[in-house]
């Protein structure tokens, strides 16, 4: 379901803004589409020389547990929200308790980072149709090299979920349900931003502005891994 941040206030004016939510139930850490779209301003308005195509923007939330809808897919010309599952790094939730516990840059840390990336070219891998990134900030310029990509993976379908109450983890990669990705490949194609960070610790102009310290200059050229 697609909703507008219009309607979800409106909804909640009138007291039946469950009636209209995307999900069954949001997790007390999700912030409000309003929120995300200031988010959304910001890092463009910060990365505005290097985000081609600035119509949709993806923001991955981890604050909430693994089993919440935390992928936004904001729609910045009609206002429209979209919700979906997405995985954390194993090395970001070690104990595998559901919730991400921290961000690494370092190689090997199997983590997710936060930070700014812009999304690149798409291929056909091991997990099938994925698409490249490239991290902008100095908490995610290692992107290239350690092989983080969007794709799917069996360990982020929502059967997970029932079996055993959360998501699988990645290898740091941003996973989703084989039935999403294709949509989100479709509307987050190569050349916007995907922003991820715990929201509700989100500074701007803060500790992730360091990516003019030379981020692009380690990217790979052509050396490409599987990712996980």
């Amino acid at each position: 379901m697609n909703t507008t941040r219009r309607q979800f206030l409106t909804a909640g004016a009138a007291g039946t803004a469950a009636a209209l939510l995307p999900v069954p139930a949001r997790a007390a850490f999700n912030v409000g589409y309003d929120r995300l779209f200031e988010i959304a301003e910001a890092e463009i308005q910060r990365n505005s020389s290097r985000i081609a195509l600035t119509d949709r923007v993806g923001i991955a939330d981890f604050s909430p547990y693994s089993s919440s809808p935390r992928f936004y897919l904001l729609d910045r010309e009609s206002g429209g929200v979209e919700e979906f599952l997405v995985t954390h790094g194993r090395g970001s939730d070690p104990y595998h308790l559901g919730w991400l516990q921290s961000f690494s840059n370092e190689p090997g840390s199997n983590a997710t980072s936060r930070g700014a990336y812009v999304t690149q070219e798409q291929y056909d891998g091991n997990y099938g149709r994925a698409m490249r990134l490239n991290g902008l900030d100095m908490d995610n310029y290692m992107a290239r090299l350690r092989y983080i990509v969007v794709h799917t993976a069996w360990y982020a379908e929502p059967d997970m979920i029932a079996k055993y109450g959360k998501l699988g983890r990645s290898e740091g990669c941003f996973a989703f349900p084989s039935h999403t990705i294709g949509h989100i490949l479709d509307r987050l194609g190569p050349g916007r931003l995907l922003f991820a960070d715990k929201i509700a610790d989100y500074q701007p102009n803060g500790a992730l502005d360091g990516h003019d310290a030379g981020a692009e200059s380690i990217w790979p050229a052509a050396t490409f891994g599987e990712p996980g």
